[in-house]
């Protein structure tokens, strides 16, 4: 009976040390956020475009009566010079909850959910990281057939690009501190 639950606390250990990422592809690269920070993936939805917003926000989404900002990641990330890996025609957007707050990051291709374990995970090289102004990427992991680099969502904005984006949306959108609409 003991070596029951030994071998139970052996696999429960392991079980500890696999990270679950979903993969996705921004030109021709292998990322992963953690799957706890994805709440959704969607395709084909109309993004409205919003004046004077920075660079890299493609728009809003009204998801279920929602107003999500959307980010273009390639645009964030300045892989601009990439070429984007089109499947079809419809953009793969990551849905994220970040600092409690839910934004969307256009992607080129979500692939799969990724199994890692943590141990195979090496730091970035520093002079990949020193940089970078937020040093959002957390790791390199070696899958067989890519490399596959590791983000950290809540350090793809600084302050103040999160702050901008808390005020992003159409006037019609934002709510009273009642609840109620705002016109």
């Amino acid at each position: 009976m003991a070596e029951y639950y030994a071998s139970d606390k052996l696999a429960q250990d392991e079980r500890e040390q696999l990270k679950q990422l979903v993969g996705f592809m921004l030109g021709g690269e292998l990322f992963g956020v953690d799957i706890l920070m994805v709440q959704e993936i969607i395709r084909s939805i109309e993004i409205t475009r919003v004046p004077n917003a920075p660079d890299f926000v493609e728009g809003v989404i009204n998801l279920r009566g929602n107003i999500i900002p959307v980010i273009d990641l390639r645009r964030r990330l300045n892989m601009r010079d990439k070429q984007r890996a089109k499947t079809s025609n419809k953009d793969w957007i990551l849905i994220l909850t970040i600092d409690k707050r839910t934004t969307g990051f256009i992607v080129d291709l979500v692939t799969e959910v990724l199994k890692i374990d943590e141990n195979d995970v090496e730091p970035p090289p520093d002079i990949i990281v020193s940089g970078l102004e937020n040093q959002y990427i957390t790791g390199v992991c070696n899958t067989g057939k890519h490399l596959l680099i590791l983000l950290n969502f809540n350090r793809i904005l600084l302050m103040e690009e999160m702050r901008k984006l808390k005020d992003i949306g159409p006037p019609s959108a934002k709510k009273s501190k009642s609840g109620n609409r705002v016109s």
